[in-house]
């Protein structure tokens, strides 16, 4: 085993030691050269427009704060041993539902009303800033 590992470290250091000159292929030079060339003459990538952008991250920044503020506050709440917030509206007597689920589908309307009214502002937000009329 030792005279196979001298025999690669003599046959490596021979290898090592010529002093033959090393040329590229035919057309390296060249094809590198214009690759530069081309790489040159490119135009400046298009910078991120962080004017426009910086709105729609504060607010959703200022909101991820306030939910997580209310879940602490839910949770030190809850560790006092108060009841859990209670977060439903109710309807007028006339638009009670049958089987007596008022109180479920007055939240579930009002909260489905809340999502779709945010979606609505937020398309129509996005799509006054993708006309660039803002």
């Amino acid at each position: 085993m030792e005279r196979l590992v001298r025999h690669n470290e003599d046959e490596i250091n021979r290898i090592l030691s010529r002093d033959d000159e090393i040329l590229p292929s035919s057309g390296f030079a060249v094809s590198v050269m214009d690759a530069v060339r081309r790489e040159a003459a490119a135009p400046p990538p298009i910078p991120f427009p962080w004017k426009r952008a910086l709105p729609g991250l504060l607010a959703g920044g200022f909101a991820l704060a306030l939910v997580l503020v209310a879940g602490v506050v839910a949770m030190v709440q809850l560790g006092r041993g108060a009841t859990a917030p209670q977060f439903s509206v109710s309807l007028p007597s006339r638009m009670t539902p049958i089987l007596g689920l008022q109180h479920n589908l007055a939240g579930a309307a009002s909260w489905t009303v809340l999502a779709l009214l945010l979606t609505w502002v937020s398309v129509k937000f996005s799509m006054r800033l993708a006309s660039g009329r803002v």
